[in-house]
């Protein structure tokens, strides 16, 4: 993780003036960052998670710099040596150095302006201290002129997002693959427990503990899938448009050049958009992955919905598997355990949920050629999957890989069900079969004691179809 950011420091600190628009300021004369850095600081102490808490974001920032810097070389509009002293500055970052030094808030007003010019000023000034010059020397390499030349936040910052983004769904397909995994080598040692299979919380028919197991693997396993579909779709960049789509200020052929550098930066094939002032303007991509992420959320949760009711007692609860112990549960209730893993992972899946329609918002409040609010869009989507893939880590490791099954109660459970008169339907036909249930349950015998004493069925046949083994799978004729 990167150090606590960097932040203004006191009075009697050494310090260098710069200036922008609205005046001089004092800047810590030890800071990469400037003038316009210090104003969102100032402006926006808003959720206190900064830019340098995603490193993806920091390197995918760096990246586009970089590349940008060697296609305005490339067309001959920045000098050689600049060039790569921004690139030499670019690939620091890209290397993880320096992330205490982008402290901007990633909640902020001006579209991700402060966080494309807080990437300018700090490139410039880590390109200027390989130059030998002093940070803040900017008539030699300025943060707008030479660091942001033929740029505009506008197609700087959806496409580090992009680019981030690109990084953290492989991130999270990983962990989410590790924990099917987790899931899968469990069905294969539960695949022998036989046990009731419930809807609407009431006994269904019988399974193995196995088929519900592998069963959540399979449910993750489909969510990797649909990352990967959303992953495909963010590859596509607007770089080139620069303002609102136009391409004001960038030189001809800029748009490929810089789509090909980057290309080769970040070894993903990225296409520029066909349409600059859509792409611009559309955050339709960002609503799409956060649906992926919501979904991923909503079953995810649902199976900790699962492991905590399946676990639920010990002793007056299902009591089916049992969760690794992980901490004493009550401050009060001696030998209380509770199933704090599930729990926690359920909460990082509502607040994913919740993020959702924060994103959903955001890019529905977007106005004409530009959507202002992109970087409540980047905080919500990125936290998120950072989030989940702790979360998936969490569960695999503290919770899936130790739980334990009760084979016992499971079977008792199925041996004493009105559920498996359902395998009589076929033989005794469908009324009769709700006739033994009904007096079943109103009179507490059991299922085969009633069939055998009406003479529908031997004691053979019985045995045979309702083996709770066979009746796992589909039966032959």
């Amino acid at each position: 993780m990167p150090h606590t950011p960097a932040h203004p420091s006191s009075s009697n600190q050494s310090s260098r003036i710069e200036h922008d628009l609205l005046g001089e300021r004092s800047v810590p004369a030890d800071a990469l960052y400037g003038v316009q850095t210090l104003r969102a600081l100032e402006n926006f102490p808003i959720s206190g998670t900064y830019v340098g808490q995603f490193p993806t974001l920091v390197a995918a920032l760096a990246s586009v710099k970089e590349a940008a810097a060697l296609a305005n070389e490339e067309l001959g509009l920045l000098d050689a040596k600049i060039a790569r002293a921004i690139v030499g500055a670019a690939e620091t970052l890209r290397r993880g150095e320096h992330g205490d030094q982008f402290p901007v808030d990633m909640i902020q007003g001006g579209a991700g302006t402060s966080t494309n010019m807080n990437a300018n000023e700090v490139i410039a000034n880590l390109a200027l201290e390989s130059l030998g010059l002093p940070r803040g020397s900017y008539d030699v390499i300025h943060p707008n002129n030479h660091v942001n030349l033929s740029q505009s936040t506008n197609d700087v910052y959806p496409t580090a997002v992009k680019l981030a983004l690109h990084a953290s769904i492989t991130e999270l397909q990983t962990a989410m693959a590790a924990l099917a995994g987790a899931f899968l080598k469990k069905g294969e040692e539960f695949s022998t427990f036989i046990k009731m299979g419930r809807t609407q919380l009431q006994d269904a028919v019988p399974m193995t503990l196995g088929q519900e197991f592998s069963a959540f693997a399979h449910t993750i396993l489909e969510d990797v899938d649909r990352l990967g579909e959303a992953q495909k779709l963010i590859l596509e960049i607007n770089m080139g448009a620069t303002a609102i789509g136009t391409g004001i200020n960038a030189p001809e052929g800029y748009a490929e050049s810089v789509r090909r550098e980057l290309s080769r930066v970040t070894g993903l094939t990225l296409i520029t958009a066909p349409d600059l002032v859509e792409a611009t303007a559309d955050t339709g991509v960002f609503v799409q992955l956060s649906g992926v992420l919501k979904r991923c959320a909503v079953k995810l949760s649902k199976i900790c919905n699962d492991l905590r009711l399946l676990s639920s007692g010990p002793r007056a609860g299902f009591g089916e598997i049992n969760l690794p112990p992980m901490q004493p549960g009550s401050s009060i209730m001696p030998g209380k355990v509770n199933p704090v893993i599930p729990e926690v992972v359920n909460q990082v899946c509502f607040d994913v949920i919740g993020g959702d329609v924060t994103v959903t918002m955001a890019a529905e409040a977007g106005q004409l050629q530009l959507n202002v609010f992109e970087p409540v869009i980047a905080y919500r989507l990125l936290r998120g999957m950072s989030m989940l893939r702790n979360a998936c880590d969490v569960l695999r490791t503290r919770c899936v890989t130790g739980v334990t099954a009760n084979p016992e109660r499971m079977r008792h459970f199925v041996e004493h069900s009105i559920g498996i008169v359902t395998a009589l339907v076929p033989v005794i036909g469908y009324e009769a079969a709700t006739d033994i249930a009904r007096v079943a349950l109103q009179s507490g015998r059991g299922v085969f004691e009633l069939v055998l004493e009406r003479g529908l069925m031997t004691r053979e046949q019985l045995d045979q179809l309702l083996d709770p083994e066979a009746m796992t799978k589909p039966r032959g004729r």
